[in-house]
């Protein structure tokens, strides 16, 4: 008995794209990212000198780029302000192989929705700005001192929930490249 094969077999397939091409381009049409204006208007209303005054403290997880956790980090802020449109925060980060790191944070209103900081481990200084519950900066943490071959760029979304609770989402990169990602969340100290 013979059994006829296929008319492809023996020549090559007919070309087609490949599935990842076709899924990036569906799903890169499929949204843009929103801006800080964009939440505009939505309530409650996010103001980081409010916020940040007192006692807060917040529990996350560091991802790595592919989103597996690799991290626990841990924090205890205590803010005070200097006046109207200062507020000098002291911030202990605890990691979970229990690494400790003090952040001396001055964050200062610059205009309405417009603030800026600056930090004992930022290089420069981180500008940002506030629409309805969100807010949105960007700074350069000097993670190697002053090796600027190691500074990284905390790219930071954070979001106040109608509880009062605050979610901080963190993208953090490297020439451009995401490295890790931290997601956390905030609220008041009893």
């Amino acid at each position: 008995m013979r059994v006829e094969k296929p008319g492809w077999v023996g020549r090559a397939a007919p070309p087609r794209p490949p599935v990842f091409m076709l899924v990036l381009v569906l799903l890169g049409g499929c949204s843009k990212p929103m801006h800080i204006r964009d939440f505009a208007g939505t309530s409650p209303a996010f103001d980081p000198l409010v916020f940040w005054t007192g006692h807060t403290h917040s529990w996350g997880v560091v991802e790595d780029r592919a989103g597996a956790p690799t991290e626990i980090v841990q924090t205890d802020c205590q803010g005070s302000l200097d006046g109207p449109n200062d507020l000098h925060m002291v911030q202990t980060l605890t990691e979970s192989d229990g690494t400790i790191t003090h952040r001396d944070w001055h964050l200062r209103r610059t205009g309405p929705h417009q603030f800026e900081a600056t930090a004992n481990d930022m290089a420069g200084t981180a500008h940002g700005t506030s629409a309805g519950r969100a807010f949105h900066w960007d700074w350069v943490w000097a993670a190697g001192g002053t090796n600027p071959l190691k500074h990284v760029t905390m790219h930071q979304w954070m979001y106040l929930m109608p509880n009062g609770t605050m979610l901080n989402h963190t993208v953090i990169t490297k020439l451009g490249i995401t490295v890790a990602q931290v997601s956390e969340q905030f609220s008041r100290a009893p």
